[in-house]
């Protein structure tokens, strides 16, 4: 479970600097606060009962009280972020004083996005926050309470559409435990006997389950994350296609070939070479 704000606290604020292959352990929920982070540097995977989206740097991620979730990176770029924690106090206050529907229509997206210039107002109002959290005086909070008033009605006012997905039905804690070992052992020769056994299933239940409730087999979901992790390869480094086919679970260069050209409607040389 995340840690929680102390109990006299209304706002935490936190700067920090993870690793590239930082993962939540387990699926977590938070009791009594809500969470707004701005990715400075890195790559996240964040997945939910209802969907999964993908954050990089310059977005903002929003998360209420007792929504199951758990992120991982999806590149080898060290990940910073900014990291609010907010009461639900305060999500009354806003309400009185603001517009209840404007914040929960913030914390309900998940993922926001903004361009370039409203992402460097957005880092502004994140790094006053930092320091005059950091600072603890009397009056800090006070202060805080106006920047995070601000900051949110800015967030509903500025963001910009993102690409989710959005799952058939809603993921039971087995299946999403079963996601995040696949995305940790894509590049290896897994079968969906491993993936069942970590959720706890026979082969045909969970088959059946993953299906229903993802909307794509086990297989397919598979191949997609070989895929991303495979187009992070053709852009960032000057691997060949049969190497990064290796690299990421395929089995050999021909079906990485065809499967990356039937998902992605080009080569991936092609790809490579539209994107460099």
């Amino acid at each position: 479970m995340p840690i929680r704000i102390p109990e006299k606290k209304l706002i935490t604020v936190q700067r920090r600097s993870l690793p590239s292959d930082f993962a939540m352990p387990q699926m977590e929920l938070a009791e009594g606060h809500y969470s707004i982070g701005l990715i400075l540097t890195g790559d996240r995977r964040i997945i939910t009962p209802f969907g999964q989206f993908d954050a990089h740097a310059g977005d903002v991620t929003t998360m209420p009280p007792l929504v199951y979730h758990r992120t991982f990176s999806t590149s080898e770029t060290p990940y910073t972020n900014y990291l609010i924690k907010v009461s639900d106090k305060l999500e009354k206050r806003f309400a009185k004083e603001i517009d209840a529907s404007l914040w929960q229509q913030v914390f309900e997206q998940k993922l926001l996005c903004f361009t370039t210039e409203k992402q460097l107002h957005i880092e502004h109002i994140m790094q006053d926050m930092y320091v005059i959290f950091e600072k603890k005086e009397h009056y800090s909070e006070t202060l805080l309470t106006g920047l995070l008033f601000h900051l949110v009605v800015y967030l509903y006012e500025n963001n910009i559409e993102s690409s989710k997905h959005f799952f058939k039905e809603e993921l039971s804690r087995e299946i999403m435990d079963a996601m995040f070992y696949m995305e940790q052992h894509y590049a290896e020769e897994l079968h969906i006997a491993e993936a069942a056994s970590e959720a706890g299933f026979s082969e045909g239940y969970f088959s059946r389950l993953f299906s229903s409730q993802t909307g794509l087999s086990f297989t397919d979901y598979l191949i997609n994350i070989r895929i991303r992790h495979a187009k992070e390869l053709l852009i960032q480094t000057d691997k060949t296609v049969s190497e990064i086919a290796f690299e990421t679970g395929f089995s050999n260069g021909d079906y990485f070939s065809s499967s990356f050209s039937k998902r992605e409607g080009m080569t991936p040389s092609a790809f490579r070479k539209r994107n460099k």
